[in-house]
C-alpha cells in the first residue's frame, strides 16, 4: 500500500478517487486530513475525472453534530463538483438521497459503474451484504460504542484494531461483504468491485473479480482507491506536519493485500 505522496508523477490523471466512510458529525472523524486530502484535489496535485463518495459521508442525518469543519468539507466537495464528476453512493449512515443530492449538487446513487481502461468497475458501499445490522440491532449499537470508545482513549487507533481483527462476528461480516460483492459483481459482468462500510482497508487481486475495500476516514492511516487504465491501487493519505512542507512520518499498521484470499494482519 503506497502513501499519497507517491502518486505524483503515475498517472497524469486518475480516472476515479475512491473514498468512503468519512462519519462527518463523529466525534472520531478525522476532518482535517480529509480538508487536506480534498484540497489537494482541488489545487490539481493530485488529478482525477471523478471523486466517487463511497458511502457513509455522514454518521448520521442529525446535521446539528457537524462542525465547522465537517461543513469545510461538504464546501469543498461543492466546490470540487464544478470541476470533476461526483458520485455519491449511499451508505447505511447517510439517510435519503435527496438532502444530499441538494446541499451538494452532487449525484447520489444506490451503486455506480463506470469504465477504467477496458475494465468495468462497480461501487457500492457493502452494507446491502450486512444482514447483521437488521438481525440485531441493539448488538450492532453497542459494538458500535465499543469501537468508537477504544478509538477516542487511543489515538494510534490500535486498540480499536486488535479489536476488530480479534473479533470473530466483524472477521465473518468482512468476509461476507467481500465473497458477496464480488458475486454480485460478476453477475453484472464486472472485473472489479470496490466496497466502504467494514472499515478494513484491503484489496484481493486473485480469481474473476477483484476485491478492494476503500477503508476510511475514522483510523490512521486514513486510506482510499485510485482507478486508471483498470488498474486499481490501495492508497494512505499521510498529511503534512504542521509548519512545514513535508509530510509526517508514515507508520502503515497491517499489510492491506490478500493474494492468497486470506487477511493479514501485523
Amino acid at each position: 500500500m503506497a502513501d499519497c505522496s507517491q502518486l505524483k508523477g503515475l498517472f497524469l490523471e486518475f480516472d476515479a478517487v475512491i473514498i468512503s466512510d468519512l462519519h462527518l458529525g463523529s466525534s472520531v472523524c478525522r476532518d482535517k486530513e480529509i480538508i487536506e486530502f480534498l484540497e489537494k484535489l482541488e489545487r490539481s496535485e493530485m488529478r482525477t475525472r471523478r471523486l466517487i463518495l463511497n458511502g457513509d459521508v455522514f454518521d448520521s442525518i442529525d446535521f446539528r453534530r457537524l462542525n465547522k469543519r465537517h461543513w469545510n468539507v461538504l464546501s469543498l466537495i461543492r466546490k470540487l463538483s464544478d470541476r470533476m464528476t461526483i458520485t455519491w453512493v449511499c451508505g447505511n449512515h447517510d439517510g435519503p438521497a435527496d438532502p444530499i443530492s441538494h446541499i451538494l449538487g452532487v449525484q447520489v446513487r444506490e451503486e455506480y459503474e463506470f469504465r477504467s481502461g477496458k475494465r468495468l468497475v462497480l461501487a457500492l458501499h457493502g452494507h446491502q451484504f450486512d444482514d447483521f445490522i437488521s438481525m440485531y440491532p441493539t448488538i450492532t449499537f453497542l459494538a458500535d460504542l465499543v469501537y468508537r470508545f477504544l478509538q477516542a482513549i487511543d489515538t494510534t487507533h490500535r486498540f480499536a484494531r486488535f479489536a476488530k481483527s480479534n473479533t470473530k462476528i466483524f472477521l465473518r461480516c468482512i468476509e461476507k461483504i467481500r465473497t458477496e460483492s464480488m458475486a454480485y459483481a460478476a453477475s453484472k459482468d464486472c472485473d472489479i468491485v470496490c466496497c466502504g462500510h467494514t472499515h478494513h482497508a484491503e484489496s484481493m487481486t486473485v480469481g474473476p473479480v477483484e476485491y478492494f475495500n476503500s477503508g476510511c476516514w475514522t483510523e490512521s492511516p486514513s486510506t482510499f482507491l485510485t482507478v486508471a487504465n483498470g488498474i486499481v491501487r490501495l492508497e494512505s493519505f499521510t498529511p503534512v506536519v504542521a509548519g512545514t512542507d513535508e509530510a509526517a512520518p508514515h507508520r502503515r499498521p497491517f499489510d492491506a493485500r490478500i493474494p492468497s484470499g486470506e487477511m493479514v494482519f501485523n
